[in-house]
């Protein structure tokens, strides 16, 4: 005979047992986590425009921020179940405002999600296919509902930014510069910047008190300056003036700005209106790097073949595959031999010196560097920017 209380415990049993369940996919998918971004990020290349097209660094880095912070999200609420209360990510707020600044449609926005909803549901149903159909579907279910809040989330809050950039000023002129921008003849536009007969020097300036920290500058360095504000936190600034400016002259000048909390990103020195579009793309490159290594000065000259990687996929994966890859084989994760080819680049590829660098004995750095050649299998003269822009990117945490 089945009492009611009989009923009831198996019934807890069975609640028990389908949480571990979802918290045993939850774990297995998080153990998959690099893979399902690299498949993410890829799905929306194919299916909507080159997230590079936006013209903003800062937009492309949030958006693997982003699919990062949603993948937690979403994995959180499969391991808690829909009744489960999983904040909604503070990243894809931030990027719903991104993508209102930088005129990324809506329906663009949305399309995004739906792709990655797509792609993370095949990783699930690859965990869950054992199921019997109605736990299957009890998952996908609450993947389902998360992505749906989510995605009218993100709606409201960029509905709610472009009904702020409607009312400003800021706005309109936003879209005379991103009109410049685009190709437009300067004549077809006015804003009180010289553009033809002057050399321009791009900046790109993020932070919380960015504002505060660039006001003036133009006038500090005896330049006229353009300035855009994207954001609460991200400026665009041109200083043009008759000759070149030299970094050097400005670097005094942005040190205070560092200090506040903002990182810098700088493009090169270049004329015309021509110029002022080019130095402007180079400090977008330079701005790739510096978010990953925030509250510095980055100069595109210093930089340009790493911003290079952080703008192609392929290539940083490659960079990686080839040449930290088998490194990363050694007894310690390659961390040694990593250090060596740090020391031997820093004094410009002299064993001895390098040597005296890394308190440790010539013939031990000799003995790494062929260690290193044995893994990579291929002589480190041959492959010396390549290698050293790996190293670059593995420090700033690129790609695992």
């Amino acid at each position: 005979m089945i009492t009611g209380e009989d009923t009831l415990e198996h019934t807890l049993e069975r609640l028990r047992t389908f949480t571990a369940v979802r918290e045993n996919v939850a774990d297995r998918l998080r153990a998959r986590l690099p893979e399902i971004e690299r498949a993410i990020f890829a799905g929306l290349r194919a299916g909507t425009p080159d997230p590079a097209t936006a013209g903003d660094a800062e937009y492309v880095q949030g958006l693997r921020v982003t699919i990062v912070a949603v993948l937690d999200y979403a994995l959180a609420g499969i391991a808690m179940g829909e009744d489960g209360c999983v904040p909604i990510p503070s990243a894809a707020i931030a990027q719903a405002r991104r993508a209102a600044c930088n005129d990324v449609g809506l329906e663009t926005v949305l399309l995004r999600y739906a792709i990655g909803n797509r792609v993370l549901s095949d990783f699930v149903m690859e965990e869950i296919d054992h199921l019997p159909g109605r736990r299957l579907r009890e998952v996908l279910g609450t993947q389902g509902a998360l992505v749906e809040r989510l995605m009218g989330a993100v709606s409201s809050e960029y509905k709610l930014e472009r009904e702020r950039m409607g009312r400003s000023s800021e706005q309109r002129r936003g879209e005379r510069v991103q009109r410049l921008l685009a190709g437009e003849s300067p004549a077809a536009v006015e804003f009180g910047y010289e553009l033809e007969g002057a050399w321009h020097l791009g900046i790109i300036a993020v932070g919380a008190r960015v504002r505060e920290a660039t006001r003036g500058l133009g006038v500090a360095v005896g330049r006229d300056m353009l300035a855009l504000a994207r954001g609460e936190a991200t400026a665009w600034l041109w200083l043009g003036g008759e000759r070149p400016l030299a970094i050097g002259a400005l670097e005094s000048h942005l040190a205070p700005m560092v200090q506040m909390g903002v990182s810098v990103a700088v493009g090169e020195p270049s004329s015309g209106v021509g110029g002022w579009r080019l130095t402007h793309r180079q400090a977008q490159a330079a701005l790739l790097v510096a978010l990953h290594r925030p509250q510095g000065v980055t100069r595109y000259a210093d930089d340009m073949l790493l911003a290079a990687a952080l703008q192609d996929e392929t290539l940083a994966t490659s960079l990686r595959e080839i040449y930290m890859s088998p490194l990363s084989s050694q007894r310690d994760g390659g961390v040694v031999l990593r250090e060596t080819l740090r020391g031997y680049f820093d004094v410009t590829c002299n064993a001895a010196t390098a040597a005296v660098k890394l308190k440790v004995d010539r013939h031990t750095v000799e003995r790494r560097l062929h260690k290193i050649e044995e893994r990579l299998g291929r002589l480190l003269p041959a492959c010396q920017t390549e290698l050293e822009v790996a190293l670059r990117l593995h420090d700033l945490g690129v790609g695992g």
